[in-house]
């Protein structure tokens, strides 16, 4: 494979895993199983951005929508999620990544969130990536959330409207810990954001793959960086006022 740029790595990845129903139905098998082997995608896209240096990778591991799944299908997604989260521990302690969670996770089986909690206190001191899952998700509510915390706040007279703007708005939201994204993947073939980050992914580059979420490997990763290393962004300006450096701090 042709090198990439190493300093041009998007520092925020997010992606829309996409495509296991149909990877096992292809096969004769089960959506079960095709989750199931989209578990393993995600152990490699993990390893695979934390050695191409990415900082912050956002995986939409369960949205809002998804509760209306067969109660089947849901209870072995959460079972999935417990297995992960058990298993990768070790791995994730020892690549210095560091868990964190966005989403109501109060609508977590209890087994399965305090699984998720154990994994983000043992791995709150890690440096070396950020690990986010957002789980019971939706980007919608995400900013209807934010939107009722500001009039809170307007109608207790702690905060004059004409205060808010982008920056105190991105504040109130779930991600105000981490950037926003740089690179927005969905795999599957599906051209759409499905209630996916709709506030932080503004300026995000979108990248499309036809392939199914279990078949996206390093391979894949390293195609989507490539792309995305080869536009310009120019957050509504010209070519020519963009420099490097601006484009970093944006």
């Amino acid at each position: 494979m042709e090198e990439l740029d190493k300093d041009n790595i998007p520092r925020h990845v997010a992606i829309i895993m996409d495509g296991n129903g149909r990877w096992a139905r292809k096969r004769l098998m089960n959506r079960i199983n095709g989750h199931r082997r989209g578990m393993e995608a995600v152990k490699n896209v993990v390893m695979a951005s934390r050695e191409l240096g990415i900082k912050y990778l956002t995986l939409y591991a369960f949205s809002t929508e998804n509760w209306r799944r067969p109660k089947e299908e849901v209870r072995a997604l959460m079972s999935l999620l417990g297995k992960y989260l058990r298993s990768e521990l070790t791995l994730m302690i020892e690549n210095n990544i560091k868990l964190i969670s966005i989403g109501n996770i109060d609508n977590i089986p209890k087994d399965e969130k305090e699984v998720l909690l154990n994994t983000i206190e043992k791995t709150k001191e890690n440096k070396g990536m950020v690990l986010n899952l957002a789980l019971s998700y939706g980007g919608r509510s995400e900013i209807l959330d934010a939107t009722r915390a500001l009039a809170d706040e307007v109608k207790k007279g702690e905060l004059e409207s004409s205060e808010i703007d982008a920056e105190l708005f991105s504040s109130h939201l779930l991600t105000s810990e981490i950037p926003d994204p740089d690179l927005l993947i969905r795999t599957s073939g599906e051209m759409r954001i499905s209630n996916f980050l709709l506030w932080q992914v503004a300026y995000a580059e979108l990248y499309f793959t036809d392939t199914l979420w279990p078949d996206f490997n390093k391979e894949e990763l390293f195609k989507a960086i490539k792309e995305y290393q080869s536009r310009e962004r120019r957050f509504g300006k010209t070519g020519d006022q963009v420099s490097p450096s601006e484009v970093d701090v944006l």
